[in-house]
């Protein structure tokens, strides 16, 4: 098959689905197809454009198989809603001007609509092309509850342009089941959903030691490390985290760690600056290639989200910090996805979202449980390799292009 996916985001880019999307090309390759991606260029999480890539007019590659068009974006601050306005559409036009000279068999588009929605009218519903939809956070409902949209307007708007894309997918991709009950509400049937986890990269992220480069390197030794490494941005409520760290400063080993950056990363060390936390550390997202290292000088590894938003989100750092064997202190909405799924795979624990006591009490309980920590970690491990691994992925999105190319055939005869 000649595959096109449409998605702002793609490696080197900073975004969680940027490497998912590249392994999933690569692996899709390697089965036999073409495959195209028209991109944005790398921009995410700050709206900044690295130096190689501020040239304004399409760059095209061709990396490991796959032909990689990059669409140029003007630099701007992605923690203004304007802004990131003005780079999707950016990234709209240059998408549909270019896929309007190319030929292909299916598109692969990824939410959000925002960011999609007129290459993906042009480029494949127009073009009468089979689709699958990628739905990675719902929308408009996670704007509203992370209180970003908040006019009628604008969240009937958005809701309009989600469902002209829902609708006319012949698959909707879903990472969790617990997107079923919203897609519902925007007309998608349980017989149009189908349930693909994210993948990880099992090869390049894998346990070793805690005492590596990385963590040397920013005096991690002989301390006992609590890591939030990923976007630090509005919905995961990493507040929690400063309280719970300024419950723990008479314990000075504990030592907890930011790796990543995104729109509320400011506000946040303006917060931990106020609380003199000297126990807390800030540190830039890092290259992928040493990802294994920063997952690896964790002791505990955090996955944290405000309370409502996790039943609607399964954050891949999840399956990031599996493969890396270590133990995930998971602080969602019970209910959530994710914590089924930790659960399921025993990698975990669990306290409430905004709860900074159970938090607390969580690190003490697994700081004093070394054997516990072992054991959790080991068992994600063997979660992602069974269950997790970009090939699985690639087989599964192959089988799902299949159907929606029957659909689509079927329904046109």
């Amino acid at each position: 098959m000649r595959i096109l996916i449409i998605t702002p985001y793609y490696s080197p880019d900073l975004g969680p689905s940027a490497p998912l999307f590249k392994m999933l090309s690569t692996c899709l390759v390697a089965r036999g197809h073409q495959m195209t991606v028209i991109v944005a260029v790398p921009h995410y999480p700050s709206g900044q454009i690295p130096k190689e890539y501020k040239k304004w007019k399409i760059q095209r590659s061709y990396e490991d198989g796959v032909e990689v068009i990059r669409v140029p974006l003007p630099s701007l601050d992605r923690a203004k809603m304007t802004n990131r306005m003005i780079q999707f559409i950016c990234y709209q036009i240059g998408a549909t001007w270019e896929g309007l000279n190319r030929n292909y068999d299916a598109v692969i588009a990824t939410t959000t609509a925002l960011s999609v929605w007129l290459p993906y009218a042009c480029l494949a519903v127009l073009r009468r092309i089979p689709s699958i939809y990628s739905v990675h956070d719902l929308y408009p409902d996670i704007g509203v509850s992370l209180g970003i949209f908040k006019n009628k307007v604008v969240i009937k708007a958005v809701a309009s342009l989600e469902g002209y894309c829902l609708r006319h997918a012949q698959q909707v991709r879903i990472l969790s089941d617990s997107y079923r009950p919203g897609l519902h509400q925007l007309g998608v049937p349980d017989s149009k959903m189908v349930l693909i986890y994210d993948w990880v990269d099992t090869d390049l992220i894998h346990p070793i030691p805690q005492e590596n480069p990385f963590s040397k390197g920013n005096g991690f030794s002989n301390h006992f490390i609590v890591l939030y490494a990923g976007n630090i941005g509005l919905s995961q409520g990493l507040e929690i985290i400063l309280v719970a760290a300024e419950m723990l400063a008479d314990q000075p080993d504990i030592k907890f760690i930011f790796v990543g950056d995104g729109s509320g990363k400011e506000s946040l060390q303006s917060q931990a600056n106020l609380r003199h936390l000297h126990n807390v550390k800030f540190i830039p997202f890092q290259p992928r290639e040493i990802l294994c290292e920063v997952l690896a000088s964790a002791d505990i590894s955090l996955v944290i989200l405000r309370r409502g938003v996790g039943s609607n989100s399964l954050p891949s750092k999840t399956f990031s910090i599996m493969a890396s064997g270590r133990p995930i202190l998971v602080s969602v909405d019970e209910d959530s996805e994710t914590w089924k799924l930790v659960k399921q795979a025993d990698a975990g624990v669990w306290v409430p979202p905004e709860d900074p006591l159970k938090l607390v009490q969580a690190i003490l309980a697994l700081k004093q449980d070394k054997s516990l920590r072992d054991r959790l970690g080991h068992n994600g491990r063997i979660w992602v390799e069974q269950h997790h691994s970009p090939q699985n992925a690639a087989e599964q999105f192959e089988k799902l292009l299949q159907t929606a190319i029957q659909i689509h055939t079927s329904s046109s005869l």
